[in-house]
């Protein structure tokens, strides 16, 4: 028996988000002309939208592309990270499996192009924040509730052990990329190492002592407790649902 033809709803391409529509048009002249006011040009000759319209959804042109297209990685990752099961693995093989998701969400040449341009000093605050959201977000998601110095901690090293996979996967041509995993692995690894040095001090008498007075001082730090604007790193905000019409 013949399967019903599938048609397309019209109004589905009208309900997208335009900044959507614009990225999507955007994406196959990253690897040719960047993230650059190019790419914006032909995006918004692609989608049929004015100049203008495209200019006033991204007004900084090719850097609010990128960070754009960074954002729907992270969404992609937290849908994984929601719907994915994985409560038989240890918490490391969760982080593990949330920056391998992260990465496998990705188109590399496009990351590339991004690296490249958050590598200039006027747009790397930018990619700092980019990176932060993306780290806060697998905490946040993960159910990381810390609201001292923990806070900053976790999240800077994981930042760290993020940013040296990113690297490690944009020159890494193994088959499905399997040495990025592993050097993943091993990063996760020296974190855990750290943890338990962590540990070790807390357990050890003379040790503690020792450590109390930084301690007692890096526990006066809390985590940031309001929402902070927009544009400042420090929290993932879960992306708005809209309810279908």
């Amino acid at each position: 028996m013949t399967e019903p033809t599938q048609t397309r709803d019209p109004g589905d391409d009208e309900a997208r988000d335009p900044r959507d529509k614009v990225l999507d048009a955007a994406l196959p002249h990253v690897a040719f002309d960047g993230w650059s006011e190019r790419t914006l040009k032909a995006a918004a000759q692609g989608t049929g939208m004015p100049l203008a319209e495209a200019r006033a959804l991204f007004p900084r042109g090719g850097v609010d592309l990128a960070l754009a297209y960074h954002r729907r990685g992270d969404a992609r990752m937290i849908e994984r990270l929601q719907t994915e099961p994985l409560d038989a693995l240890r918490f490391r093989d969760r982080i593990a499996a949330a920056i391998r998701w992260r990465l496998e969400a990705a188109d590399r040449e496009a990351v590339r192009r991004g690296a490249t341009l958050f590598a200039l000093p006027q747009h790397a605050a930018d990619g700092s924040r980019a990176v932060w959201g993306t780290v806060d977000a697998i905490w946040t998601t993960l159910g990381d509730r810390s609201d001292d110095f923990n806070w900053y901690s976790k999240r800077a090293t994981l930042a760290g052990v993020y940013g040296a996979t990113v690297l490690y996967w944009l020159g890494d041509d193994s088959l499905d990329h399997q040495a990025t995993w592993s050097f993943l692995d091993r990063r996760i690894d020296d974190v855990m190492q750290v943890e338990k040095a962590k540990a070790r001090i807390r357990e050890t008498p003379v040790l503690r002592t020792l450590f109390a007075g930084p301690g007692w001082l890096l526990g006066r730090v809390r985590a940031p407790q309001a929402t902070p604007p927009a544009d400042l790193p420090g929290y993932w905000r879960a992306p708005v649902q809209r309810s279908a019409e």
